[in-house]
């Protein structure tokens, strides 16, 4: 068995098509065909259904995918800890998050990079689906995300915060003396909201069931910073989470309210594949989420802002 037939398994399981496998593996098509046709007979068992085309993996052929996921894996995994015994720690670190925790990982990345220079980052904006997936296929090497709901079996996490719900309005919406803002008022207000499929929006439309009452949405977007635009114009008030704050600059005609009564959190934490020994990268990065005081640096930069908009009223 050879580390060549296993890639060419895991290539054809994602593409689902023997030519576009092929061209993900830089080889030919016929040479795809015969290794897994070799892996086959070694196993002696059919992997692939075949007919005219390509019509899916049998069951023993998925139950080898996992496993050649798990082994590609960890041969990955075997030569970055030989190569960083030998040149120190490099290679490229795999990050997967929610959009509304990517302005938080400023905190972790900052100090990865200063600690590990020669580590490279790739940072990517996924769904909760997405990253599970993505994890158990070892596509990523890390994920954050929210920690409410089921992870398939092999997926370790780590808590790192608990996400809060601010409103985010123009100054001349909001009573200057006020401090905070009922979940009922603001659903009163014209409101621009992330999309109903993103997992943020789901959160904040429980909150408004449980109340019994109805936002009024005037935009919706898929984009943070399409929504942090629109109101910015004036036009619009929008509900956040306060992770927002550690990037999004709030300018002296705009107020942050923290939302009350409910009082809501979410929990967000670090999401890893739950494999023995763990990868060099992934070691490093749970070194410096344990010295990094995530929900302290948040909720420092909230009450900056809520100090900010007090004294700009």
């Amino acid at each position: 068995m050879l580390f060549s037939q296993l890639e060419y398994l895991v290539a054809l399981a994602k593409e689902g098509h023997f030519s576009r496998a092929a061209e993900e593996c830089h080889v030919s098509q016929p040479a795809l065909s015969s290794g897994i046709r070799k892996l086959e007979a070694e196993l002696d068992v059919q992997i692939v259904r075949r007919a005219n085309r390509y019509e899916g993996l049998t069951d023993e052929g998925q139950r080898l995918v996992d496993w050649a996921r798990k082994i590609l894996a960890d041969r990955h995994a075997l030569v970055e800890e030989i190569r960083t015994m030998r040149d120190g720690l490099s290679g490229v670190l795999n990050l997967g998050s929610i959009p509304t925790a990517l302005p938080a990982l400023t905190l972790l990345t900052g100090p990865l990079r200063s600690t590990y220079p020669l580590v490279r980052l790739s940072l990517l904006s996924l769904s909760s689906v997405e990253i599970r997936r993505a994890l158990i296929e070892f596509e990523i090497d890390a994920a954050v995300s929210y920690l409410e709901g089921q992870y398939p079996a092999g997926v370790r996490t780590i808590p790192l915060y608990r996400e809060r719900y601010v409103l985010l309005a123009s100054a001349d919406r909001v009573a200057p003396t006020q401090e905070s803002m009922s979940w009922a008022v603001a659903a009163s207000m014209r409101l621009c909201l992330l999309t109903p499929d993103m997992m943020n929006r789901k959160f904040l439309d429980e909150v408004f069931a449980s109340l019994d009452c109805s936002p009024q949405i005037v935009m919706e977007t898929n984009s943070i910073s399409t929504l942090y635009a629109h109101v910015r114009d004036g036009s619009t008030s929008t509900i956040m989470p306060h992770t927002w704050l550690q990037t999004f600059r709030v300018p002296g005609d705009m107020r942050v309210v923290p939302l009350v009564e409910p009082i809501v959190t979410h929990g967000v934490g670090l999401l890893l594949p739950d494999q023995q020994p763990e990868s060099m990268l992934s070691r490093a990065l749970i070194r410096v989420v344990r010295q990094v005081n995530m929900t302290r640096a948040l909720d420092d930069t909230l009450r900056q802002h809520l100090r900010l908009g007090h004294l700009g009223s």
